[in-house]
């Protein structure tokens, strides 16, 4: 059977061989993306050069990035759904085409030297045209030339096989699908037929929809490939359940072994077992991160929560053995094992991670007691579900479950009545699902470049004023105001946020100049520029620097946009300090009289 790491690593071996630099993965919290609370695909963190910002490892890039997806979360518990995944992915910024992209996919699926999957058991997809967007007859002509049938090509639509925004680059992609059936596969390809199992996606980006919806064609065109390495594991060792690779079955043996049944044996428990498995690995995967993220009950913190709260939950359902003791950090350190090698933070932030587990479960055990209780009689509403949550921390989509176990009904209004019992109690924020902004530095508007900068002057004068140990644990910046999250055990005092605008200020009154440098990593941290260096950079980086020789007041690993001189921001100001989670403080700060380039 090959090994995820095994199959991760020729990945990476193939694209070096076509002159692609191979880049780590970045933070599963994503730096300035305010449309979503993680990283959720490939594309997320390489948004600037994708609009034109030039890499540092240049122009053809390989990776695997940690991605995590909640908005089908109820699909979790079959046999390909999972929240935490790792997707492969080579890039062309404005370098090759569909070309070398598509000949390059089907060599590296069906060649004896990498997967050597069988030809006939693959077909594919490509955009079928809309409106001012034709028919993607290059792709066609592609795959034509590689020997695959046009019965196995299907056209799609702009539903299936177009990638965009609202605004913004866009273009077709073409995708790749496996017959995973036992019979031999059909010759036409049906995409209706779940036995046809998409492994392999490459977008093409060629076009900007500007905002009348009209496109043009970009400068630069990109090629934006991802594989999803749990699918495309079990697919080349011939299995039909991801949860039977080696990404899983140190954990479901685990948790075999804390609840004494098998998996496979019963249908309701085996669901249990992938639920639990999936959300423990994603919470470890969250909380391990560089950035640290603990469950709370605010925007990507909550959705930790959610996760844990939920495997524990199923391990209730099971029932596991009593008398084990905590268990769901248990589960967490087999997944941890399992990925140090690939993603060392994970080891390195073991004790984090697992003391996370431990608390969440010793606090959501009474919860879990006291508010199944309470959910009975034949019909509950929206209020009732928020009155649950605010007495015993219970969430509100548990009660929706326990409900609909329970054949209890709910209200026909049970959401606006939800919210409402929000609004009149003014206590808990509900965007965990949702953007909580609008806008964000992936706009690169002269507003969200000046906060941008600002953001640079803020983490120095946090340290100059409060200590070394402060660093960045997060940002979220749109054209209106900056959010920004530093380690710190304590709130602030008046006198120290006084002090940090003072800073701050005073940088922005002496109008230095913002310079990008590229230079190699070892050469960014001997000479002392912030950043994040075990796990999230490549050999080559962008320093941005403000100020020049002994007036340098900040030095930082990034990727941009920013202003080109401080003098542009306008007056900063602190309009909150507050608590993030443990640890971790959040500050929120504004530029007035904003000043037009």
């Amino acid at each position: 059977m090959l090994s995820a790491a095994k199959l991760r690593q020729k990945y990476f071996d193939f694209f070096q061989s076509k002159g692609h630099r191979l880049i780590p993965s970045a933070s599963l919290i994503p730096e300035n993306d305010p449309t979503v609370l993680f990283t959720t695909a490939g594309m997320h963190p390489l948004v600037p050069y994708l609009l034109g910002e030039s890499h540092p490892e240049g122009r053809r890039l390989v990776n695997a990035q940690k991605c995590v997806r909640t908005n089908d979360i109820d699909e979790v518990g079959d046999a390909t759904h999972h929240t935490f995944f790792e997707m492969l992915g080579n890039w062309s910024l404005g370098d090759y085409f569909k070309k070398e992209a598509i000949e390059w996919s089907w060599e590296f699926l069906t060649s004896s030297l990498w997967l050597g999957l069988a030809k006939e058991r693959l077909a594919v997809s490509v955009f079928a045209g809309v409106d001012e967007v034709p028919f993607d007859e290059e792709a066609y002509r592609i795959w034509q030339s590689l020997g695959v049938p046009e019965k196995r090509i299907a056209r799609l639509t702009k539903k299936d096989n177009w990638w965009g925004q609202v605004v913004g680059p866009c273009g077709p992609d073409t995708e790749m699908f496996y017959w995973a059936g036992e019979s031999q596969a059909p010759e036409n390809f049906d995409p209706k037929d779940n036995h046809w199992v998409e492994i392999w996606n490459d977008v093409f980006m060629q076009y900007n929809q500007k905002k009348d919806g009209t496109f043009e064609l970009l400068a630069q065109k990109n090629v934006d490939t991802g594989m999803g390495l749990e699918r495309i594991l079990a697919v080349v060792n011939g299995l039909a359940d991801n949860y039977l690779t080696d990404l899983w079955t140190g954990i479901i043996k685990k948790i075999e072994e804390l609840s004494g049944k098998k998996y496979g044996e019963d249908k309701e428990i085996t669901r249990a077992m992938r639920i639990i498995a999936d959300h423990i690995k994603a919470a470890t995967f969250i909380i391990g991160d560089e950035k640290g993220l603990a469950p709370s009950n605010n925007g990507a913190g909550y959705i930790v929560r959610r996760l844990i709260r939920r495997a524990i939950r199923y391990m209730f359902e099971i029932p596991f053995k009593s008398g084990e003791g905590y268990l769901a950090d248990k589960i967490a350190e087999v997944a941890i094992e399992i990925y140090k090698d690939a993603y060392p933070e994970l080891e390195r932030n073991k004790k984090f991670i697992l003391n996370n587990f431990i608390e969440e479960e010793s606090k959501f055990r009474l919860t879990l007691i006291a508010g199944e209780n309470k959910i009975k009689g034949d019909l509950i509403d929206g209020e009732f579900a928020f009155n649950l949550f605010q007495t015993y921390g219970y969430p509100p989509e548990m009660t929706r479950e326990i409900a609909a176990e329970r054949k209890i009904k709910l209200s026909l209004n049970f959401e606006k009545e939800y919210q409402a019992a929000i609004a009149k109690h003014q206590e808990l924020s509900r965007t965990a699902s949702a953007g909580m902004f609008k806008g964000g530095l992936a706009d690169a508007s002269e507003e969200t470049k000046k906060l941008h900068t600002a953001a640079h002057l803020l983490l120095a004068s946090l340290r100059k004023v409060l200590g070394d140990h402060v660093f960045q644990k997060g940002s979220n910046i749109t054209p209106e105001r900056l959010r920004f999250d530093f380690s710190h055990p304590e709130k602030m005092t008046p006198e120290q946020i006084a002090a940090v605008e003072k800073l701050v200020n005073e940088a922005i009154e002496k109008a230095l100049p913002v310079v990008c440098e590229e230079k190699s990593l070892a050469e960014a941290k001997a000479e002392g520029a912030m950043g994040v260096f075990e796990s999230k950079y490549g050999e080559k980086v962008k320093v941005y620097k403000i100020g020049e020789g002994d007036a340098v007041v900040s030095q930082e690993i990034c990727g941009g946009p920013h202003a080109s001189n401080t003098g542009v921001l306008g007056h900063f100001k602190i309009t909150k300090e507050e608590s993030s989670s443990s640890g971790v403080r959040r500050i929120k700060a504004i530029l007035e009289n904003n000043i037009k380039q």
